[in-house]
């Protein structure tokens, strides 16, 4: 079942995002961005155990471009298209808004293809790389996500 981040859920997503970060997925996020972030996610739990199974945000970066970010998927839950409605609900969530070019930073290129998302080289996000790769240790030198976008 898929629905919007509620207070409860604050710490899960936590601890997924930061679980993903352990293994190289993606960065890390305080508790505190995720409490003021919230609003931006979307989760998926697992009907019959009523557990977070995967997480997904939609962070609006201008006035015309949004990012999908900190997409995580349990992975005992992994290929069952849950990442995939994820996406899609953060998508929606963008055109609603009347946001209709998103991007993602990712190091899976093939799942956001199958989406409709195109790789571009990261300096055509301008706003991007100066609020979060910023503040990256990895930027600019060893950044290896990929560059994506959809004009939706």
């Amino acid at each position: 079942m898929l629905r919007k981040a509620r207070i409860d859920d604050v710490k899960t997503i936590h601890r997924m995002i930061n679980l993903s970060s352990g293994k190289g997925e993606m960065l890390p996020r305080s508790l505190m961005d995720i409490y003021n972030s919230l609003r931006d996610f979307f989760v998926y739990y697992h009907d019959d155990e009523l557990q977070v199974i995967g997480i997904c945000a939609m962070n609006i970066i201008w006035e015309n471009l949004a990012e999908i970010r900190s997409l995580y998927v349990d992975e005992n839950y992994r290929k069952q298209g849950i990442g995939r409605e994820l996406v899609e609900a953060c998508i929606s969530e963008a055109i609603t808004l009347g946001l209709f070019k998103v991007f993602t930073l990712t190091y899976k290129k093939e799942f956001f293809i199958q989406l409709g998302f195109k790789e571009i080289d990261r300096s055509l996000l301008p706003e991007k790389i100066w609020s979060d790769c910023f503040r990256c240790s990895k930027y600019p030198d060893y950044c290896d996500e990929i560059a994506m976008i959809a004009e939706l």
